[in-house]
């Protein structure tokens, strides 16, 4: 499991003083690029994997309560299942103990053949991250 933690700030709520939804799939995205860190980042993963691309093939997320500003929230990451050509991601966003947030995210490794971009066997990014978030 990787975790990042992020102070909810004025500035990521709506009117009525609760974050506006589409932030937490900006912080589900930057979860994942934080967990790429340790293996160089986004851009050289795809180096090394010859890809263009970690790309996001799907997201949903379950809102369960919500999250305000001075809210200091623990954002997890886990692996939830490795496909042939897909990773699936668990998050689960949370205030102390209360679950916030539950999400998924569907990724994919996207290589070029050719003139197209085409989603490639998922296993050489398993080989790199040695399996585990």
């Amino acid at each position: 499991m990787h975790v990042i933690e992020y102070p909810v700030s004025f500035g990521d709520c709506d009117p009525a003083g609760i974050v506006f939804y589409p932030h937490v799939y900006a912080w589900f995205d930057r979860t994942f690029h934080d967990w790429l860190r340790p293996y160089g980042g986004h851009e050289e993963v795809c180096r090394r994997l010859s890809a263009v691309g970690l790309g996001l093939m799907e997201a949903s997320a379950r809102f369960r309560r919500p999250m305000r500003d001075g809210d200091v929230l623990a954002i997890a990451l886990a692996i939830e299942k490795w496909g042939a050509r897909t990773l699936h991601l668990a998050y689960e966003v949370r205030i102390g103990e209360q679950i916030a947030v539950a999400g998924v995210e569907v990724r994919g490794l996207f290589r070029r053949e050719g003139a197209a971009i085409v989603a490639a066997d998922i296993e050489t990014l398993r080989d790199l991250v040695g399996g585990h978030a």
